[in-house]
């Protein structure tokens, strides 16, 4: 990760309730799709200081060297930029050593030897050399128009400390690779426990197999873009054919950019997930609201479905997307047999969870 630059703005602003709340640092990550369409995740070291242990998507924060964002009070801050996708990008080559760029006048990804892909990525990382001149140095450019908004995530507002604005992407690895070294620049590496201490791909479905067993840990931003994508990326046999992956990926396309009767398309989606009620254990949350920096442009979240979880050891366990309709409708109906509702309150929401949970991005130790 780049540390210059990377902490969040000590500077807060005013909620709508008038309580003075962490301006949200500026973050990215990939969703990253390989030849067989599936998912990459890294678990977290566990010591470190958010999501510890937990598998994420590669991503963190955006450095300066990124590019320029608007200013704190620029509504625009919180839109997709190339200095966005650049840090995706940055980070995932840090992370992973896959390297997002194409030689130029070319297709097909930079090729690199594995000791230029170490030395390379840890030079970025400790700031020896800007990540766009290393790329250009060798003859490659950072592939950011091939990266798909898929939502951004606002931490909310009760989160007493550090809240991020968290652009997230999707980048589907090419079906085929015309040499095996372009194949092999494909394969994740860890960072040496730096940040993480695994990288894989598999598919979407087990993946969320191995959250429901315990096997993994994934928090509610994780868990709930993952379940969006299972319907598409399904895995259906050991090596499906290139039809079956790219109809997969022309299906999930369809669905990205899709705008439903008063939503707005996944590209543009921001949620900053609210806390509404508790049934027993388990807390509900909305997604239809984009966070109080988007509050009056028309941005919108899902208005749709709900995420709900029951807090244990200190994270949220037994995650569930639900569409809205359905969550309404079993608690009316709850509530006219008298069943216990409870209004979940600031104070309890903030007990209740840490920015760890809520955070699209990931903070770094610095």
């Amino acid at each position: 990760m780049t540390t210059n630059g990377a902490k969040a703005s000590p500077q807060n602003q005013p909620s709508s309730e008038g309580k003075s709340v962490p301006v949200p640092s500026p973050s990215a990550s990939v969703l990253v799709i390989s030849a067989k369409n599936e998912i990459l995740l890294l678990r977290r070291v566990k010591n470190s200081t958010s999501f510890a242990s937990a598998h994420v998507f590669p991503g963190g924060h955006i450095s300066p060297q990124d590019g320029d964002l608007p200013p704190l009070d620029d509504v625009r801050r919180h839109e997709d930029s190339e200095a966005y996708r650049i840090g995706a990008v940055r980070e995932c080559f840090e992370e992973t050593g896959i390297l997002l760029a194409k030689r130029k006048g070319s297709e097909g990804l930079l090729e690199l030897s594995d000791a230029e892909r170490e030395e390379g990525r840890h030079a970025v990382h400790s700031e020896k050399i800007p990540f766009r001149e290393w790329v250009d140095q060798r003859g490659g450019v950072a592939e950011t128009a091939s990266l798909i908004p898929f939502t951004r995530w606002l931490t909310p507002i009760n989160v007493p400390r550090q809240r991020y604005s968290t652009q997230m992407y999707i980048y589907f690895l090419p079906l085929s690779s015309p040499t095996q070294l372009q194949a092999h620049n494909t394969v994740p590496t860890s960072d040496g426990g730096i940040e993480h201490t695994e990288a894989h791909f598999k598919p979407v479905s087990e993946w969320l197999r191995l959250f429901q067993e315990d096997q993994v840990i994934l928090f509610p931003p994780q868990f709930f873009l993952l379940s969006l994508l299972a319907p598409f990326l399904s895995a259906t046999s050991e090596q499906p054919s290139t039809q079956v992956l790219q109809s997969q990926r022309d299906a999930l396309m369809d669905f990205i950019n899709r705008t439903e009767e008063g939503e707005s398309s996944w590209a543009e989606k921001s949620i900053s997930p609210k806390p509404l009620f508790k049934q027993g254990e388990r807390m509900v949350f909305s997604l239809d609201e984009p966070g109080p920096e988007l509050e009056g442009t028309g941005r919108k979240g899902d208005g749709k479905r709900m995420i709900t979880w029951i807090v244990k050891e200190g994270r949220p366990q037994s995650l569930e997307v639900r569409w809205r309709a359905d969550v309404e409708r079993e608690r009316k109906e709850a509530q006219e047999r008298a069943a216990y509702f409870h209004e979940i309150t600031r104070e309890e929401a903030e007990k209740g969870r840490s920015e760890r949970q809520w955070s699209g991005g990931r903070g770094k130790k610095l």
